[in-house]
């Protein structure tokens, strides 16, 4: 199969400081690399980056240029000394609307130049609320300099410069979280074949395929001097490689219940996923790797720490006191345990 990518969506809980009310959840696209998710709508994945967010938050300038200001700025004191100076400045003209001096901003100010200028999004952040940039006589010099100042628009909105300080001053980074991708497959043959993008893996498919001949000269020269050391040594170099993994859980009915992962999320994360589609989710169960390795649920293991990553099939079981409670029963333990609305939407796994 094709594998339909895992996309990364935008945390968008983290926008409403910085654009109101939460927005829907991003519209799903099918693709086969991951994508990133920004707003409603979604690209091919690359690093987030400015002109990206300005393209997906371009209905709202605002919004994008705090976000610009919060995310793509590491040094977080000096962001805030940079968003509480530019609330001071927006703190004068709704106190002083009548005094013209508040209104206009040199931009070769020690304090802009120090504070505000080297931070990235600010200017964005001052010409969508209302400023322009306007060459001015300055007494006692010669030429004119160059300053922000404040449209007669604008002022005349004094709400709304106060709502975006509040919106600067209340905003956080934007986070960016794996979408799971969950998808049901009916049972299948082919649950253990995976046809996996570029992307899971943090080499290039050049690089993985000189990888793999190069280690195979290797190990034949190699093979009989290497020590249970240098193995695992070897072997959790390999699984630093994967920056996804393809999961999949065979349920007691046969069908498939598959999602995305980062490859050193936590096996916990895993079970919290599985549960979330059970009908009866309170029930413990029991997620068994190939060979039948119980993996539990309270173990700290990442996923390549377990060998689960490109991709991995594994099987659920009741917890052994729930199967026999369902024997019991008289009913059919090997009946459908997902809830109804994702059974609605199960596929054939080709």
């Amino acid at each position: 199969m094709v594998l339909s990518a895992e996309r990364v969506q935008l945390n968008l809980l983290q926008l409403s400081a910085a654009g109101g009310p939460p927005r829907d959840s991003p519209v799903s696209t099918v693709v086969t690399a991951a994508t990133w998710a920004v707003g409603l709508q979604a690209v091919r994945r690359a690093p987030l980056t400015p002109s990206l967010l300005s393209q997906h938050f371009s209905a709202d300038p605002v919004a994008a240029s705090i976000m610009k200001i919060h995310t793509f700025n590491k040094d977080r004191e000096r962001v805030k000394l940079g968003v509480d100076t530019i609330a001071r400045y927006l703190d004068n003209i709704h106190l002083h609307p009548e005094e013209e001096k508040y209104r206009k901003i040199k931009l070769q100010n020690k304090v802009f130049q120090e504070r505000i200028n080297c931070l990235e999004g600010t200017h964005e952040f001052f010409e969508a609320i209302g400023f322009q940039k306007a060459l001015l006589a300055v007494p006692d010099q010669e030429g004119p300099e160059e300053f922000y100042v404040l449209s007669e628009a604008a002022l005349a909105q004094p709400q709304s410069l106060e709502r975006h300080k509040e919106q600067l001053l209340g905003a956080e980074p934007l986070r960016a979280t794996l979408a799971r991708q969950r998808r049901i497959f009916r049972p299948s043959a082919l649950a253990s074949q995976f046809d996996l993008p570029a992307d899971f893996f943090s080499l290039t498919a050049e690089e993985v395929k000189r990888e793999q001949r190069l280690r195979s000269e290797a190990v034949e020269r190699l093979s009989v001097l290497r020590t249970k050391a240098m193995r695992e040594k070897e072997e959790q170099r390999e699984m630093r490689k994967y920056t996804y993994t393809l999961l999949r859980v065979r349920l007691p009915d046969g069908c498939l219940l598959q999602g995305t992962f980062y490859a050193r999320e936590r096996v916990a994360v895993l079970y919290g996923f599985v549960r979330e589609a059970l009908q009866s989710d309170w029930l413990p169960f029991e997620l068994l790797a190939s060979g039948g390795q119980k993996l539990s649920e309270d173990e700290n293991l990442a996923f390549n720490e377990c060998g689960l990553v490109p991709s991995a099939l594994l099987t659920f079981s009741w917890d052994a006191a729930v199967l026999e409670d369902i024997k019991a029963a008289g009913a059919d333990p090997d009946s459908s345990i997902l809830k109804p609305e994702l059974l609605s939407a199960i596929e054939k796994l080709s």
